[in-house]
């Protein structure tokens, strides 16, 4: 697929967890290797880490990915909240991936105001700015979450705008698809609860979960990009992608992880602003959700952009992950499989002091 075949790209937040993946597969060249891809954010550290972890590789290896880093790869400090710093990168890009948050639910929750400026106002300066200079950009993704689909905390109720703000996009900006993906826990990602709970196992606990009930979708960052891939290639206007992905109970995930060993487990109660389950497509949404093999795809509320294909069956009730929960050999299999376990994190530090 060459979708993205000598496209000059922007992403925002591109030193975030996604955002590194996301930047790595571009510089694969799996969807077409771009003409320039800048990594926009507003942590010189970040950046700097960046560039040394990809130049360190380079001289290690011959790998593609570290061959295309120092042609493609450019880095700009700057914030999504600035509309003039917004504009000035914009220029002649063809593609947004939109991966700049503020997306820590208790920090949303103690600073409101700064969630709303991040998730809500940055993805506003890159609509006004396509519309206020006619650039001719291609597409621009906005990347969301679970907690945008009947948002209780504000880091969901921003990202729930965001999805809006983009979706009615498309009425003002003519020249320009602004799509959406929508996903759940990301293993592994940073602030997440799996580093929390190795790092908890490592110190011989105790391990602390909110309430046994609770579920959460589990995928891995590469799932995370392969949606944003998928939506790439086949989002109509409007249109936001769903992974299909396993969910479990937090408790198995906690099991898995602590094994054999002795190590207690604490249980703390719901926090400000969490949910007992995720949902990723609403009751209000399933009635224009639509099956595309592995994912599903919500066609946008506002007439005038896209419609469900016609004959299309819809899925008629919400995705939660209260359904179809995966068990606890299951999430041990997955926890391997994405080197998870703390057997993985022992082998990986002894490989470092090697």
């Amino acid at each position: 697929m060459t979708v993205l075949e000598g496209k000059r790209i922007l992403v925002t937040g591109g030193t975030g967890s996604l955002g590194k993946v996301l930047v790595k597969r571009l510089l694969s060249g799996e969807m077409g290797k771009p003409k320039q891809i800048i990594v926009f954010s507003r942590d010189e550290a970040k950046q700097h880490f960046m560039r040394l972890e990809y130049l360190n590789r380079k001289k290690a290896t011959d790998d593609v990915i570290y061959r295309n880093f120092e042609e493609l790869l450019t880095f700009r400090i700057g914030d999504v909240r600035d509309s003039h710093t917004v504009s000035s990168v914009l220029r002649n890009i063809d593609f947004v991936f939109n991966a700049a948050a503020l997306k820590q639910v208790p920090t949303c929750e103690y600073f409101p105001i700064e969630a709303v400026r991040t998730n809500i106002f940055g993805p506003e300066n890159i609509i006004r700015a396509i519309a206020e200079h006619d650039l001719p950009i291609d597409t621009v993704v906005g990347i969301s979450t679970d907690k945008a689909c009947k948002p209780v905390n504000v880091m969901g109720m921003t990202k729930a705008i965001q999805e809006r703000v983009f979706i009615k996009a498309n009425l003002d900006c003519q020249k320009t698809r602004f799509i959406c993906v929508r996903y759940g826990n990301v293993l592994a990602s940073r602030g997440s609860v799996i580093p929390l709970f190795r790092e908890q196992i490592k110190n011989g606990g105790p391990v602390t979960i909110t309430v046994p009930e609770m579920t959460r979708f589990l995928l891995n960052l590469n799932q995370a990009v392969d949606t944003i891939f998928a939506a790439i290639k086949g989002a109509k206007r409007g249109e936001t992608y769903i992974p299909k992905v396993p969910s479990a109970k937090i408790i198995d995930v906690v099991d898995a992880m602590i094994g054999d060993r002795k190590i207690e487990k604490k249980i703390t109660g719901i926090r400000p602003g969490e949910k007992l389950h995720e949902i990723l497509v609403s009751e209000e949404e399933a009635f224009r959700t639509y099956d595309a093999k592995s994912y599903y795809v919500i066609s946008p509320v506002l007439p005038g952009i896209s419609d469900v294909p016609k004959g299309m069956p819809t899925l008629n009730k919400e995705f939660s992950s209260a359904d179809s929960l995966i068990g606890r050999d299951q999430v041990v299999d997955l926890l391997r499989k994405n080197r998870l376990m703390m057997e993985d994190e022992l082998q990986e530090e002894g490989e470092l002091i090697r």
